[in-house]
């Protein structure tokens, strides 16, 4: 309870959201090393008409239709990032949207998914979350139709999207050739931020409309440039992303890391000891694949590492008004993708 000393009354304290959740954002995804060791004895998808599947953990499901077209169909839902149902939403909506971009494709139509644990948390919440998600859809120029819930110990939303795309002109993460710039549309540090915000309440608007942005333009801006290979960038880092763009093409990869746009704020968070544990792990996990030259320090590492929520596009070719943070290489015969950091002078 808290004060309001213009009326002389004890109000009921605001609910902080990222305290009902273990995780925030993206960073509550099951580690990447554990999830491909869960999946790892599935059979694998097979369909004649199936033209994108599980086999390379790429961004979205893509099967051919009828009329020279393809639906894309993905689903993306997390625990509150921030405290704001309204911002929650909206965030939601834009990662879950986001999955359909990085394929070079455009969204028609969503659900949403929810779950509330209605015994802690007021559900004259939901209509605020729902809210925000419907507001980024508008923006996407779809609707959300319906969808589901249930009660659950944490706070969950995302959405279920459907999209379609032309089969032949596809952003994939297996196709992407050596030699080519690598560019990024947006700035990292959200799980970061995010991280600090669940801990102390601040607010970083500068993250929260990284995160509300969508990548639909970024996405159109890859198709005009003939580009055929991107990822985006979300809960296993711009490290872990890049790492499985380079396994599934056969390729490896450099960055520069002084090129790499850093939101503000997130250095001084990293030294107040600000970091995901989610981030962490995904440094663990491709720090085998890892090769760090001099002037990289752990903090820039954690940075690339850093666990996303609907972060920007990571695009195998140039992008118009996009910063190019890096190159593709060729990985030498018998050899497993790399990743290089270094920091140029």
């Amino acid at each position: 309870m808290i004060p309001d000393p213009a009326k002389g009354l004890v109000m009921p304290a605001p609910v902080r959201l990222t305290q009902f959740a273990a995780g925030g954002g993206c960073a509550c995804k099951i580690p990447a090393a554990q999830l491909e060791e869960l999946v790892a004895g599935l059979p694998p998808a097979t369909h004649p008409d199936l033209i994108v599947g599980v086999e390379t953990g790429d961004d979205a499901a893509v099967v051919r239709i009828a009329g020279g077209q393809a639906i894309i169909s993905t689903a993306d839902f997390f625990t509150p990032v921030v405290d704001s149902a309204y911002d929650w939403g909206r965030i939601a909506a834009a990662n879950a949207l986001s999955d359909v971009y990085a394929m070079g494709g455009t969204p028609v139509l969503a659900i949403n998914l929810l779950g509330w644990p209605v015994d802690r948390i007021d559900p004259a919440l939901i209509p605020e979350v729902l809210r925000g998600g419907a507001a980024v859809a508008a923006e996407a120029g779809i609707a959300i139709a319906g969808g589901h819930s249930i009660t659950s110990p944490e706070p969950i939303y995302g959405l279920a999207v459907t999209g379609i795309g032309d089969p032949n002109r596809l952003l994939r993460n297996d196709t992407a050739q050596a030699g080519l710039p690598i560019s990024l549309t947006k700035p990292l540090g959200v799980g970061i931020l995010g991280n600090r915000h669940k801990q102390t309440g601040e607010v970083f608007a500068q993250a929260i409309a990284s995160m509300t942005m969508l990548n639909a333009a970024a996405s159109a801006a890859a198709l005009a440039a003939g580009i055929v290979a991107a990822t985006d960038v979300t809960g296993f880092g711009l490290l872990g992303h890049l790492y499985k763009l380079c396994r599934a093409s056969g390729v490896s990869a450099r960055i520069d890391m002084a090129a790499v746009p850093v939101l503000d704020e997130v250095r001084a968070s990293l030294a107040q000891g600000y970091v995901p544990g989610g981030s962490r792990r995904n440094l663990d996990w491709v720090r085998p694949h890892l090769h760090v030259g001099a002037g990289v320090e752990e903090d820039d590492l954690l940075i690339l590492a850093d666990a996303q929520t609907s972060g920007g596009l990571l695009v195998i070719g140039t992008l118009p008004g996009a910063p190019v943070i890096g190159h593709t290489l060729p990985t030498p015969l018998l050899a497993t993708p790399s990743l290089t950091v270094e920091r140029a002078l």
